[in-house]
């Protein structure tokens, strides 16, 4: 269960970071780079859009790394959602709190 919960969270962090990197991204224009909380949100999804890097094909561009790497975490959180929820039904809802 702990490890459950624990992809799950660091889904969330990661999709939320990479939310607000774009959202960011869109105010502040071409000045992004310069800005410290693009840079912090930057450094928080660099985990996984590395990792995404390392398994897909050399002709996936750089420019849509970003696309799949939300893909696959959002794939993952709906997982870890979907077995976190099967989980607590087999423990009993009392419990799963």
């Amino acid at each position: 269960m702990l490890v459950v919960t624990t992809l799950k969270l660091l889904a969330e962090i990661a999709l939320l970071s990479m939310a607000g990197r774009f959202v960011l991204g869109l105010l502040a224009g071409a000045k992004r780079d310069q800005n410290p909380f693009y840079k912090v949100l930057s450094i928080v999804t660099q985990p996984p859009e590395q990792l995404v890097r390392l398994i897909s094909p050399k002709q996936i561009l750089d420019r849509h790394i970003p696309i799949a790497t939300a893909c696959l975490l959002l794939s993952v959180w709906l997982v870890c959602t979907a077995v976190k929820v099967q989980i607590c039904l087999e423990m009993g809802v009392q419990q799963c709190q």
